[in-house]
């Protein structure tokens, strides 16, 4: 790996920039909680989540999972841009078309009453969100980062105001919080659509581009990530549609609710991953030369592990902050949701590695497995111990994933992984989680969860200055 090639630098600049691009969306769907929460009824909140959850299913099935063959295939300087853009143009397209005839089906057959009221919206939620996605992809694969950026500010600006005009203005509740989803990446894609003057890079000879070997290739890599994206969803939102079947729509409310505060570490954590990508593809190196993947994976690590234990020790305080009236007891979730995020962020910086060789076999394989052991858990901790036993089985199901994929990782690239100061410094983790429910002195409390991220800062020292240093730099 030269350093000329990408390096610290080029990751750090793509971090940044994507932050910007996204942090904004991010951050600002978590500072809305209060006010879904306070507009929205359980039951509502209850009901967008499962519409939201179920699109994020669909959109990689319907579509063939074609965005992650377009951000792969772009990132190539010897693949023709307009024929990898038109290829995906397609595939959304025609995933549009029949998710429109399954809303059809639905009316037909009467068979969910929700989805009939608001099909349109659902439409609509589900276009703007798979061709935003695609879109911006696209822009980060032929290294117009900058624009992705930009566009994120607009979406952001965009999704708070028609927010607050359509939930505190109009007072249309949720409709009014699905129209303002899809305005968001509406804007997004008007941006940039005309900055990149995606025109010209569109073909309409269907013929060709359904002959040309461009479109085997990126179908048959595409093709095992439908089956990733079909076992990720399972591991990040069955667990929803079992607390839903098993303890009802409103206790999913408020369970769903719990997932907010975990959603800071998965904003910068997903963020970090879209840039890492782009770097393993870059600067790929089977014997790690420079060690650039091990000391990497040690600072992700670190850094992950240290912001979870900051959101454990500080959970019932923004609890008290975030969620309104019934809501509050979503807290208890929150500990355990974190801690997957953890090995769910981990889970991804490996797959960088695995996006690098154009394996992705082993991301459906190994999500596959975790998929399995998050639905039967999750059916068996749930019907025993309520809503908080989906949070545990979800965090064993990703513990699961990232031991498969950290296996797997060792044929490509070897990095060196510190397993015995991990798993202590997962266990403190753990300990701090406990704390929570079982210390009821306020001053204890927070006295303990200091002294584990103390002891946190202790291990992982070594990390700590080199973070400082590489930040400083």
């Amino acid at each position: 790996m030269s350093k000329k090639k990408g390096g610290y630098g080029y990751l750090a600049k793509n971090f940044g920039v994507l932050t910007i691009a996204q942090f904004g969306s991010k951050i600002l769907s978590f500072l809305l909680v209060p006010l879904y929460t306070a507009v929205l009824t359980p039951e509502e909140y209850g009901l967008n989540d499962l519409f939201t959850t179920s699109i994020t299913l669909l959109i990689p099935i319907l579509t063939l999972n074609v965005v992650d063959a377009t951000i792969r295939y772009a990132i190539d300087e010897q693949i023709d841009k307009r024929n990898v853009f038109s290829i995906s143009v397609m595939y959304i397209t025609l995933g549009t078309v029949l998710f429109l005839a399954l809303l059809g089906i639905n009316t037909a057959f009467h068979i969910f009453k929700s989805v009939e009221e608001y099909w349109f919206l659902i439409w609509l939620h589900f276009i703007t969100s798979a061709v935003s996605t695609m879109v911006t992809g696209f822009a980060r694969g032929i290294d117009r980062v900058t624009d992705v950026a930009v566009s994120g500010i607009i979406s952001t600006v965009v999704l708070l105001g028609s927010n607050i005009l359509l939930l505190l203005v109009f007072k249309v509740g949720l409709t009014g919080y699905l129209i303002a989803i899809c305005l968001g990446p509406l804007s997004q894609i008007l941006y940039l659509a005309f900055r990149l003057r995606v025109w010209n890079y569109m073909s309409f000879n269907l013929r060709r581009l359904r002959r040309s070997k461009l479109r085997k290739e990126m179908i048959r890599y595409a093709r095992p990530l439908i089956a990733n994206a079909l076992a990720w969803w399972i591991n990040s939102a069955s667990d929803r549609y079992i607390v839903t079947w098993l303890c009802g729509v409103s206790v999913n409310g408020i369970y769903s609710v719990g997932y907010k505060i975990p959603s800071i570490l998965a904003i910068f954590t997903n963020i970090f991953n879209q840039a890492w990508t782009l770097s393993a593809v870059k600067d790929f190196d089977p014997e790690d030369t420079n060690h650039f993947f091990t000391n990497m994976y040690n600072l992700y690590n670190f850094a992950a592990t240290f912001v979870c234990s900051a959101l454990i020790a500080s959970t019932k305080i923004a609890a008290r902050i975030l969620y309104s009236n019934e809501f509050y007891t979503a807290w208890q979730y929150v500990p355990f949701l974190l801690m997957a995020f953890v090995f769910s962020s981990l889970s991804g910086y490996l797959g960088g590695i695995f996006s690098a060789v154009k394996d992705s076999k082993i991301f459906a394989r190994s999500t596959v497995i975790g998929a399995v052991v998050n639905i039967i858990l999750n059916i068996i901790m749930v019907y025993t111990a309520g809503a908080i036993g989906a949070a545990i089985a979800t965090l064993i199901s990703y513990i699961v994933i990232w031991v498969v994929r950290v296996l797997n990782s060792k044929k490509y690239v070897k990095i060196k992984f510190r397993f015995k100061r991990d798993f202590i410094a997962y266990a403190v983790l753990v300990a701090q989680s406990v704390l929570l429910f079982v210390v009821s002195n306020s001053i204890v409390l927070y006295i303990s969860e200091f002294v584990c991220m103390a002891i946190l800062l202790l291990m992982f020292r070594t990390e700590t200055k080199n973070l400082i240093r590489k930040i400083k730099k």
